[in-house]
């Protein structure tokens, strides 16, 4: 598994784990936030049987020799961040997201790979034309991320097509969960609560999106990989809030947030909602937690002497 010292990445280890899977978990640790975030995302998984850790820039490091040892590889390595990846930083982002792709996918070809789960983004749909927006709909990121994610995923598409790759592209969206990244809003938002520190809520607050839980996000993905499925999916959590709604639920939890309403960022669509047909029939995909449940996870995490807000 690339990635795999990122937020969805461990939480996919210690899932992949409890069914009796052996797991080896790639990881460059890049200083996007703090590579101890990481580190402590990975110290549970490290004295699992089943479990080893190579840290591995997947640019560098010969990848054929990795991927032959496995029957299915997880990629969810890549550089992560909307606000982030205008201006000079998008050569990082072209490097993170689609240069390590297409080294994946080579490999995956060249070793006659099993499996190849993708881990994509609904940043690729943008400001979609429709909702609850379906696969069939045209793309068009209004994110640099965006752009290098629906280049990583038209690759997968074109190894499929050409040499028979069989990958699962998944679009996730909007996944959070206790671990999930400090710049991710309701990580801010917990974090926000507990610190006392005012939280900047960008837009207004009617942006909406279709949160998902983590756990079910790392179901979907190892059921996609046990399928004969290839393809891109949606995985979304079936339910579109509005901040401000996430807001008012993370109050009634009991995580007071002091909420300052800043403009709007460039790279922000305004809506998201998955309509998650096509992943039910593929895989059975159909997720199990409210956001409510998923919250209440999330601030109960953030009550633990170990949590920190970095």
């Amino acid at each position: 598994m690339t990635g795999a010292a990122g937020f969805i990445g461990s939480h996919l280890c210690a899932h992949l784990l409890s069914h009796g899977d052996e797991v080896v978990g790639v990881d460059a640790m890049t200083d996007f936030y703090a590579p101890a975030r990481k580190r402590a995302n990975l110290g549970p998984l490290l004295d699992r049987a089943g479990f080893a850790f190579r840290p591995a820039d997947l640019l560098r490091v010969p990848l054929e020799p990795v991927v032959a040892e496995a029957d299915v590889v997880y990629h969810l390595a890549g550089q992560p961040g909307v606000r982030g990846s205008w201006g000079p930083e998008f050569a990082l982002y072209v490097e993170r997201n689609v240069l390590v792709t297409q080294r994946v996918l080579e490999a995956a070809h060249a070793t006659g790979l099993r499996r190849l789960v993708y881990a994509s983004s609904s940043s690729v749909y943008g400001d979609a034309e429709a909702y609850p927006t379906r696969e069939t709909v045209r793309p068009r990121p209004v994110s640099p991320y965006g752009v290098t994610k629906l280049a990583a995923e038209h690759l997968c598409e074109a190894y499929r097509a050409a040499f028979g790759v069989p990958v699962a592209s998944l679009r996730l969206f909007s996944v959070y969960g206790p671990g999930q990244r400090p710049d991710m809003a309701f990580s801010r938002l917990v974090a926000a609560a507990f610190s006392g520190r005012p939280f900047p809520l960008y837009g207004g607050g009617g942006q909406s999106r279709d949160f998902t839980y983590v756990a079910d996000v790392v179901t979907a993905m190892r059921d996609a990989a046990l399928s004969s499925w290839s393809g891109v999916a949606n995985v979304g959590g079936g339910c579109e809030v509005t901040m401000n709604e996430a807001v008012a639920l993370l109050r009634l939890l009991g995580a007071p947030v002091r909420v300052v309403r800043v403009p709007s960022r460039p790279g922000d669509a305004r809506r998201t909602a998955a309509d998650i047909t096509r992943a039910h029939e593929a895989f059975g995909y159909r997720p199990s937690t409210g956001l409510r449940d998923g919250l209440a996870a999330m601030v109960t995490a953030a009550r633990q002497p170990q949590f920190s807000y970095e």
